[in-house]
């Protein structure tokens, strides 16, 4: 391949990842010839259909599938051998030991390597530090045996894409991460020219990314540690939010005047119930047992995993204080998904709350906009609405913080039930209101309402005061008197 444009692609799994990643570089002016083996889901994207949910990306699907830059196959022969650079972004599911399950990502490699010849790979699949060198001797062990004497070109390219944010995240990133002891990371920078340069329709001139070259491990272990990072700064402030509590502050204003310090910053400092989904715990573990190989105690990543683990708990310890008795008791869960705008209930906080509360004999009915079923909690009752979920019940606890939960008419979801108890465990509702709809309202760390949004704080730093003692300002745009 040269540095002209367009390149041809072939991208290996088409997954979350993997449909993220051709649709997005058919957008930007690639070919791109996708892979996929289960035929359900084959004919699904071929028809221009997502089978999972993800804002945005059918848009870019249909319209690549109708430029004719994208089409999906079931042969990597046929994706393969018409590709200068092959990515791929097959799964390592965790395994019942805690670490990731290669075997799926063993067998892609060495199809790949089966009919490779010159093509440069590129790894978007996240596994343990040091994988890419393991990655690229399947690869080789793959080849004919006329070709093993001419080592894989081998990338390891990580991806930072977040659920309900994925087509953005890829099309507009802060950082390109490039990881390779070969010149083919010139080859791979130039597949990403149009994003580094934001010269796309849709591009952001103004806001380029920066392109980061270097090592197979440095590269791979960016992706552990800003995960990492991040599921500590929300383990921390929950930690912080557990103490206020006890000696009666208000978490929401502590956080909102930690985010004011440029070196801390107000993202992942919300307060509740924790963090869930398929890549923070995932990575988290994986990273820990990699230090452990490497006999190291990683003991803040441990500390990070117990504190999210104790805030699903927290939650029904606090409905068992409220309550007493939980057996027989009806509960109304708002929110399945492990965050808003995706159908995702891998490491979801509400499945473990909603097992822990079977488990003390409540009979639960939930409530989830895109969520239609709870893989083996069969006991558990969906509703059609917020309303229909809150019939008769004692208490109700929100778990995701979707934007129709915060729009909801509260006066009406109270006269539903029997009980007044409300939990929020995001700190995202109004408490005033909230008490005056006639709930007993409980949150996270005693907050008076969650952090000040952004042009709510860039207004009050211009007359330079913010006053959390009289008045609390919620991210949908409330305000109310604090306690007293």
């Amino acid at each position: 391949m040269t540095d002209a444009l367009p390149a041809r692609l072939a991208v290996i799994g088409s997954g979350y990842v993997g449909t993220t990643v051709a649709a997005s570089f058919a957008h930007v002016g690639h070919h791109v010839t996708a892979v996929e083996i289960d035929h359900h889901k084959l004919r699904s994207l071929r028809a221009g259909r997502v089978p999972f949910r993800e804002p945005g990306l059918e848009a870019l699907l249909e319209s690549g599938l109708a430029a004719g830059r994208l089409r999906f196959t079931d042969s990597t022969l046929d994706a393969v051998t018409e590709a200068d650079v092959v990515f791929l972004c097959v799964g390592a599911p965790m395994g019942s030991d805690g670490r990731p399950d290669m075997r799926m990502l063993d067998s892609a490699a060495r199809s790949i390597g089966s009919v490779i010849t010159d093509q440069v790979v590129v790894n978007k699949s996240t596994i343990p530090v040091g994988g890419a060198r393991w990655l690229a001797s399947i690869v080789q062990d793959g080849r004919p045996a006329r070709l093993r004497a001419n080592p894989v070109a081998l990338v390891s390219n990580p991806e930072f894409l977040r659920e309900g944010t994925a087509t953005t995240d890829f099309l507009h990133p802060q950082r390109v991460v490039l990881g390779s002891d070969d010149i083919a990371i010139e080859r791979v920078a130039a597949v990403y020219r149009p994003i580094l340069e934001q010269s796309f329709p849709g591009g952001r001139p103004e806001s380029r990314p920066v392109l980061v070259r270097t090592s197979p491990e440095t590269a791979e272990m960016v992706k552990f540690a800003s995960n990492a990072f991040l599921a500590t700064k929300v383990s921390f402030v929950n930690e912080i939010a557990n103490i206020c509590e006890r000696v009666g502050a208000d978490v929401g204003a502590v956080s909102m005047a930690m985010g004011l310090d440029p070196r801390i910053g107000p993202r992942f400092l919300e307060a509740g119930i924790g963090w869930g989904g398929s890549c923070l715990a995932k990575d988290l573990k994986e990273l820990i047992a990699t230090a452990e190989q490497c006999d190291y105690q990683p003991e803040l990543l441990a500390a990070a995993m117990a504190v999210n683990g104790r805030q699903r708990r927290l939650v029904v310890k606090k409905l068992q204080e409220r309550l007493r008795v939980l057996q027989g008791r009806r509960i109304c869960v708002l929110g399945l998904a492990f965050k808003a705008g995706t159908d995702d209930l891998r490491d979801a906080p509400a499945v473990e709350i909603l097992r822990q509360l079977i488990e003390k004999g409540a009979f639960v009915t939930a409530f989830d906009p895109t969520v239609r079923s709870v893989p083996g909690l069969a006991d558990v009752g969906l509703a059609h609405d917020a309303y229909q979920a809150a019939d008769e019940a004692d208490a109700v606890i929100l778990v995701t913080q979707w934007p129709e939960f915060l729009d909801l008419d509260f006066g009406k979801l109270r006269s539903r039930m029997r009980g007044d108890l409300f939990i929020d465990g995001r700190n995202c509702l109004d408490p005033v209101k909230m008490t005056l709809s006639g709930f007993r309202y409980e949150c996270i760390g005693g907050s008076i309402g969650p952090v000040a949004t952004d042009h709510e704080r860039s207004d009050a730093a211009d007359v330079g005061e913010i006053d959390v003692t009289d008045f609390a300002t919620t991210s949908n745009g409330h305000k109310g008197l604090a306690p007293a």
